[in-house]
């Protein structure tokens, strides 16, 4: 039996070209929404009347969080390569695709993200004091993104 509402922390990921499992692991994903545009035109020479017109639809970068991985990682080599990059080289674009996950591992829903690009690299701070895992987080801009199945 499904439970409802689903619980977020079990979810898949995959990256299109990327063969390595242990690659597609994390810990967080966040970016997850879209919103409408809104352009606001006066109307005649008066400032006491706008009307309010859509514009095309804004999506935030994805981001996903995970713990630092190895230097052999797929996915760091591409980041690496695409941020160290002069832009001389055409950025290579990649799929991505996030499923959520019932208990039973049966997929309730998938995004998919379309030409998606690392804009960003980071850590979480290095400190000597606190016992913590080094997390490292994940940017990414993309063209578009699609619900491709819902139950």
């Amino acid at each position: 039996m499904n439970s409802y509402p689903p619980v977020a922390f079990y979810f898949q990921l995959s990256f299109s070209g990327v063969s390595g499992s242990v690659d597609a692991i994390f810990k967080e994903v966040s970016g997850l929404s879209m919103e409408m545009g809104v352009e606001e035109i006066t109307e005649g020479d008066t400032n006491s009347f706008k009307h309010r017109v859509p514009t095309s639809a804004k999506f935030s970068n994805l981001v996903l969080k995970r713990g630092l991985v190895s230097k052999d990682s797929e996915i760091i080599f591409w980041c690496l390569k695409t941020l160290n990059g002069n832009l001389e080289d055409a950025i290579e674009t990649k799929n991505i695709a996030i499923t959520l996950l019932d208990e039973n591992g049966n997929p309730l829903k998938s995004w998919s993200f379309a030409n998606a690009w690392p804009v960003k690299w980071m850590t979480s701070n290095l400190n000597s004091i606190n016992d913590e895992l080094v997390i490292e987080s994940l940017e990414f801009a993309y063209s578009y993104f699609e619900v491709i199945k819902t139950i």
